[in-house]
């Protein structure tokens, strides 16, 4: 029989702060400078909303207290600007959030849907006037099904609760963003979320069946089907996924699951003297048909970090490491590995090898998933990109990700997901440094720019939020931005939805 299972882990727990938890006790969502609010007080309809969700939703329902709204106003992306809201809803239900979209509807206020904050384009960031629905509260699990191989789950369930949830089931939610200890199913599937398994088991779009949307009226809809097929309509639910609050507000998703995985894979470790050869191994183990579970790169600068922060004695005489993991039943499992080991020392690997021990395959991958907060704690400011390019053109890529950061003297750190392409510069920039910013800035757009050239698309996985609408222009040209603004009329006439990001 199904179950229903309300979750309450610490990343989610609103009483132990305001704003999820991130590594180390930092507060997600926190600006890294103090939001400057807004003192001149709303509009009339503005205040007319206040007035309205006041009478409608419970008092805990609504923040106002301009210190802790603070805490909601932005993403973790750098330099994406925000504005001051009237409010805060941290939502409960699905009732929570129609009442508070139809008040905004009636008001033509703007509406900003919120999960745990981890986003890294602007794509939750505030709008000056408008109300940020959080939906950190609604994290119940309301089905596992082994029968029908799915979950029903609330937009606020945090991504590795519902793994864990599922692995005592027998079965396996596949996509795996490195933010999964924090990071919400609903903004998941608001930007597409990808992950390190995405390489061979593909992206949350993938796996979402069905989902409950607020539309931009505050009417309540379900689009998509729980059946294995089914192809009545258009598809709306796939509409929905990656299109970051701009449509309506998800609060249910419906996903499909796999049976759990085997639990020793094998592990392929190899590193690299230079990103080019790095880039040529890739290159190789896809052209040979190979297919591992995970395929990873982490630059000297990222092994350094988390070195630093953790002492975790990983090899820092290399340029780069690529790390591979086979998860095919033996003897297939074997071989695939000692395939992908030989394309690793025939294209100029100084140091490879394959392992089937579990402790030290997870110290491995526990490096690339710490990279990102590792690098946090150089306390400097961190611009991410999220460009993907043709995998047979990721060596060209990662060496002109070098030749922009000497041309700019911009210091860039990378990590990728190596297997399809997506590469992560991240750039670090003394905080306070104007002219530094300037140079980041710029050699961002420049990033942007060879990606598209070479084929490539602005974003992978983390959306467009605000970051790459300049980008989104450039890599799809005004007539498909034209459609896409079409959709967003017809959807949402009045412009309300998380105005001013993505299309």
């Amino acid at each position: 029989m199904p179950e229903r299972v309300t979750v309450d882990s610490p990343a989610a727990d609103p009483a132990a702060s305001p704003a999820e938890i991130a590594p180390e006790g930092r507060p997600f969502g926190t600006a890294t400078e103090p939001a400057e609010l807004d003192t001149s007080g709303p509009s009339a309809a503005g205040r007319a909303v206040l007035a309205e969700l006041a009478a409608t939703l419970d008092p805990d329902r609504m923040l106002t207290d301009p210190d802790v709204v603070r805490t909601y106003v932005h993403d973790e992306a750098e330099w994406a600007g925000y504005g001051t809201p009237l409010c805060v809803v941290r939502a409960r239900s699905t009732d929570d959030v129609a009442a508070t979209v139809r008040a905004c509807a009636a008001h033509g206020v703007p509406v900003v849907p919120r999960g745990a904050g981890t986003g890294l384009s602007g794509g939750a960031n505030a709008v000056a006037g408008g109300v940020v629905i959080c939906l950190e509260r609604m994290r119940t699990i309301r089905e596992i099904s082994p029968g029908e191989r799915l979950a029903v789950v609330e937009p606020g369930v945090v991504n590795d609760d519902l793994r864990a949830a599922c692995a005592e089931r027998g079965l396996w939610y596949p996509p795996d963003p490195a933010s999964a200890p924090w990071s919400t199913i609903g903004g998941n599937v608001a930007t597409n979320a990808g992950g390190l398994c995405c390489v061979k088991y593909g992206v949350t779009r993938d796996y979402v069946l069905a989902l409950e949307v607020v539309t931009a009226t505050g009417e309540v809809v379900r689009v998509g089907r729980r059946t294995a097929k089914g192809v009545v309509g258009l598809d709306l639910a796939g509409l929905m996924v990656g299109s970051e609050g701009t449509l309506g507000v998800i609060t249910e998703v419906t996903v499909k699951l796999r049976p759990a995985r085997p639990v020793a894979p094998r592990t392929v470790v190899g590193f690299f003297g230079s990103l080019a050869d790095c880039g040529a191994a890739v290159a190789a183990v896809t052209e040979r048909g190979l297919q591992p579970a995970i395929f990873e790169l982490v630059d000297r600068e990222c092994l350094q970090a988390v070195n630093t922060w953790k002492q975790a004695g990983l090899p820092e005489d290399a340029a780069v490491l690529l790390l591979a993991q086979t998860d095919l039943p033996e003897p297939a499992a074997e071989a695939e590995a000692d395939a992908i080991l030989a394309a690793f020392t025939e294209h100029g690997a100084t140091e490879a090898m394959s392992s089937t021990d579990p402790v030290e395959s997870e110290a491995l991958f526990g490096a690339r998933r710490l990279a990102y907060p590792a690098l946090e704690q150089l306390g400097m400011d961190m611009l991410t990109e999220d460009v993907c390019v043709p995998r047979g053109r990721m060596a060209e890529m990662l060496a002109r990700v070098e030749e922009i950061a000497a041309a700019r003297g911009v210091r860039i750190a990378t990590v990728a997901h190596a297997g399809d392409g997506n590469l992560h510069p991240l750039m670090l920039t003394p905080r306070g440094d104007e002219a530094a910013k300037e140079r980041t800035r710029a050699a961002f757009d420049e990033i942007i720019a060879a990606a598209v050239a070479m084929g490539g698309t602005v974003t992978g996985e983390h959306g467009v939020g605000l970051l790459k609408r300049d980008g989104m222009v450039r890599e799809l040209g005004p007539e498909v931005v034209g459609l896409q603004r079409a959709v967003k009329a017809a959807l949402d006439p009045q412009g309300i939805m998380n105005p001013g990001k993505a299309v």
